[in-house]
């Protein structure tokens, strides 16, 4: 039996309205670990070009400090 994994679209491209926008804290924390890494476009199911607009976004916003680099743990 051959089964075939559906790919999931991008939900930018299905979606015209959402901008990706460096001040839009919102949503770049979505496409952030609890580290505060950047999630892969494979984990996300994000289009290779909304990916690469979502890292520039997301470096962006941690230079003006909407974004942590890292989280700092407690010990």
């Amino acid at each position: 039996m051959n089964m075939r994994i559906r790919k999931r679209a991008c939900k930018f491209c299905v979606d015209s309205t959402l901008d990706i926008d460096y001040k839009n804290k919102k949503l770049l924390e979505g496409y952030i670990t609890e580290r505060s890494k950047i999630v892969p476009g494979r984990v996300s199911s994000v289009c290779h070009f909304h990916q690469r607009e979502l890292t520039r976004a997301i470096k962006r916003a941690r230079q003006i400090a909407i974004l942590p680099y890292t989280l700092h743990e407690s010990s």
